[in-house]
């Protein structure tokens, strides 16, 4: 996973003291392709239940080394419609629209279908500064 555009800039505005990052709620959201770092590739599915998964800090596992992973299963809601071929994982700072913090592919796709939960068991998702 590689952070975005947006999260470098912060990180640097933090460190030099111009403004402070605040700890926002974060959101994991899916998309069908590569958002890319500036977010411009990003395609969330669009109704038929999608919506972003709010986590908070105990959902995931103190970093170490640089990185982290979820220490909580996100679990999605039911589709009630076809979603598409989800290759991409990204966090953000707002239940909708909002900032893109960081992406990933995922290790292998999935075709999400009428009645079907997306879920990432705890530990699936793997966040690393670099």
């Amino acid at each position: 996973m590689s952070l975005a555009d947006y999260s470098e800039n912060k990180q640097i505005d933090n460190l030099t003291g111009k403004t402070q990052f605040t700890k926002p709620t974060c959101y994991v959201g899916l998309s069908t392709a590569d958002p890319g770092e500036d977010a411009s590739g990003l395609a969330e599915p669009s109704g038929n239940g999608y919506a972003r998964v709010a986590t908070a800090g105990a959902d995931w596992n103190a970093a170490s080394g640089g990185s982290t992973t979820n220490a909580n299963a996100i679990t999605f809601p039911t589709a009630s419609g076809a979603w598409g071929t989800i290759t991409h994982f990204a966090l953000f700072d707002a239940a909708t629209e909002g900032n893109m913090l960081a992406s990933a592919a995922l290790d292998d796709s999935e075709v999400i279908t009428t009645n079907q939960i997306p879920r990432f068991p705890a530990s699936s998702l793997t966040i690393t500064q670099g």
